[in-house]
């Protein structure tokens, strides 16, 4: 590699090596020195219904220790494998810390992995012992436990197997669970995450306790403000993912309160009552509450007072961005702030000030819309190989459109092909029993994360493409699907988009209907009965609304880049279908595999594939 661009770090200077941080041991201090500094501080929500109460550090130290005790009673050897297959809750925390308290490595598994994918998983990582969340779970493990000889022992949390490792390990002294503790080292496996696989079988990318207490470190000090006084979030998105579980991590270490939800379906009343000051999402929950408040603007009559609203307020923040307010714009956003705002702000619990946004692009639109009710959304760039973030926003120098800068003890740099590299405390030590794989990550000590990005003048970074996902037209033009995809998707009506056009003439794609918003948007328009999706999939009212959506997307690119045609498709792309990961990226080949028919038949002439006639464009074929 020829690169000779400056690589960029948190501190913004460029060493020439990387920091190397020190051996802290176990992550599992990360708890123990909280309960240590602050043993009365809440640190974990509890909820009951509509109320929640709250665990102090002390006494999650204490839950922490005895299931870790546990763990030690069953014969569990130092660095021996446990994996975790469960919804988001409170016990996946404290199984997490208590498997790195009693020296074990956890593996963590989606509870909505198909029975293949938990076999793989549990076989490849040679996982010698497993905790689920239902009997339900527990039934699907058995159900390959025969291909599974070194998976012994599993113990299930609504069955009271957290209570039964608590009795199993009263026998063992805390001396002996602190020598397991103290006898783990920064350079030590702590965890192996399989990645989502959007091509081909997930790779086990192992992270090291150094990867999480210097992470943890260094993001500590650029998202100060965030998690600072009596800062608390919830967390909603998978703990399988590297993303929230580092975020829990970072909370339990800084004393900041943390609640869980298992389920999105009751996200909203969550989020009201537990009332959190950040949240961390992927794009598409902003998206959501955008269109549904926007949805039910509508069906109270106030529809048009809504979307003046949204202009006003992305026109404030771009203002603001700009250093200068004019006065009638100012005196628009006041009046706004008192009619709609405010019921924005209160819809998501009233004293949320930042959140954290990752995974996916978020549409630029929507951060200025949020920054101007009072919603901070700082995106952030990262991957599983590096423990999460490498870059963020900082709340003090939010450039909407950007990833941010890198964190302290990171460095950022962009190859000679547009590839961002990056090498530092966060990026992960290799990818299980997978020597190949682990080599061809890699190019002069930097981590290739097969991205394209830019850095400007101060080091921040912005992300524009993933390489294995540029779309090459006939006519050679590069095209990025992505920040056109999360345009078009703002739409309430769109569910998912996925543009296509390699090799072909022009620029298209597919798109699927978003079922919860479907009967709203019938209703505000006094379409009765309401359209099932299988009927709005084909009415021509439909396709002129999804029309307006690609319109919307194709004003912010090239006539090149631009959406030419589109189809509707008559499903869902879920994780179910087996379309989305579990962070809801799309698998561009299974979409591309499942759906070649529906592709060809744009490309093939037809007059209704064009989007030249708004009403009939993309009617797809019966």
């Amino acid at each position: 590699m020829n690169d000779q661009r400056p690589a960029t770090t948190g501190a913004g200077t460029t060493p020439t090596t990387a920091p190397v941080a020190p051996d802290h041991g176990s992550a599992a201090r990360l708890l123990a020195d909280r309960a240590r500094l602050t043993p009365d501080r809440p640190l974990l929500g509890q909820r009951n219904g509509d109320t929640w109460s709250t665990i102090p550090a002390s006494d999650v130290l204490a839950r922490v220790r005895g299931i870790a005790k546990g763990f030690v009673a069953a014969g569990l050897e130092p660095g021996a494998h446990v994996a975790i297959l469960s919804r988001t809750r409170l016990e996946w925390t404290l199984v997490d810390f208590a498997i790195w308290t009693a020296g074990l490595v956890s593996v963590p598994v989606y509870e909505t992995s198909s029975p293949d994918q938990v076999q793989w998983i549990l076989g490849d990582s040679e996982s010698v012992a497993i905790v689920v969340e239902q009997e339900e779970h527990a039934r699907r493990v058995a159900g390959i436990a025969e291909a599974l000889p070194h998976l012994g022992q599993h113990w299930t949390i609504d069955g009271g197997g957290l209570d039964d490792l608590v009795r199993l390990g009263e026998d063992v002294s805390d001396a002996d669970l602190d020598a397991r503790t103290a006898s783990v080292h920064g350079h030590d496996d702590a965890t192996i995450i399989y990645t989502s696989g959007t091509t081909g079988r997930p790779k086990g990318c192992v992270l090291r306790h150094d990867n999480f207490t210097a992470t943890v470190e260094g993001s500590t000090e650029a998202m100060s403000e965030i998690i600072a006084g009596d800062a608390s979030t919830l967390l909603f998105i998978p703990m399988a993912h590297v993303f929230a579980r580092f975020i829990a991590v970072m909370s339990i270490s800084a004393g900041t309160l943390v609640g869980h939800e298992p389920d999105t379906k009751d996200l909203m009343r969550a989020v009201a009552t537990f009332r959190p000051t950040f949240l961390l999402a992927v794009p598409r929950v902003f998206e959501k509450i955008y269109n549904s408040a926007e949805q039910k603007a509508d069906l109270g009559g106030r529809g048009r007072v809504f979307r003046a609203a949204a202009d006003t307020a992305v026109a404030h923040s771009e203002a603001v961005a700009a250093g200068r307010v004019p006065l009638l714009l100012a005196l628009r956003y006041r009046l706004f702030d008192r009619l709609v705002y405010c019921k924005l702000r209160d819809a998501i619990g009233g004293r949320v000030q930042y959140a954290i946004s990752g995974s996916a692009p978020l549409s630029p639109r929507l951060s200025h819309f949020f920054r101007s009710i009072g919603v901070l959304i700082l995106e952030g760039y990262g991957l599983t190989e590096t423990t999460a973030p490498a870059t963020v926003n900082r709340a003090a120098e939010l450039r909407i459109g950007t990833v941010g800068r890198a964190l302290p003890g990171v460095e950022v740099r962009i190859a000679d092909d547009d590839e961002i590299l990056i090498r530092g405390v966060d990026v992960f030590d290799r990818y299980w029993q997978n020597p190949e794989a682990t080599a061809k990550a890699f190019a002069d000590g930097w981590f290739r994360t097969g991205d394209l990005g830019r850095l400007d003048g101060d080091g921040v970074l912005t992300v524009t493409g993933r390489a294995k996902e540029l779309i090459v037209t006939a006519s050679g033009k590069n095209v990025a699907p992505a920040p056109l995809e999360d345009r078009i998707r703002e739409h309430p009506l769109v569910g998912q988009v996925v543009v296509v056009g390699e090799g072909k003439p022009f620029v298209a794609a597919l798109v699927t209907l978003d079922r919860d918003m479907l009967p709203g948007w019938c209703q505000a328009r006094g379409i009765t009965p309401a359209l099932s999706a299988h009927e709005a999939a084909y009415d021509e009212r439909v396709h002129a609304a999804v029309q307006e959506a690609i319109d919307a997307g194709n004003a912010h690119v090239s006539r090149a880049e631009s959406v030419r045609s589109f189809t509707i498709i008559d499903t869902e792309l879920t994780e179910a279908s087996g379309h989305l990961t579990p962070k809801l990226t799309i698998k561009r080949n299974v979409v591309m595999r499942d759906f070649a028919a529906d592709v060809e038949h744009i490309y093939s002439g037809s007059k209704v594939q064009t989007t030249a006639t708004p009403v009939v464009a993309g009617r797809r074929r019966r």
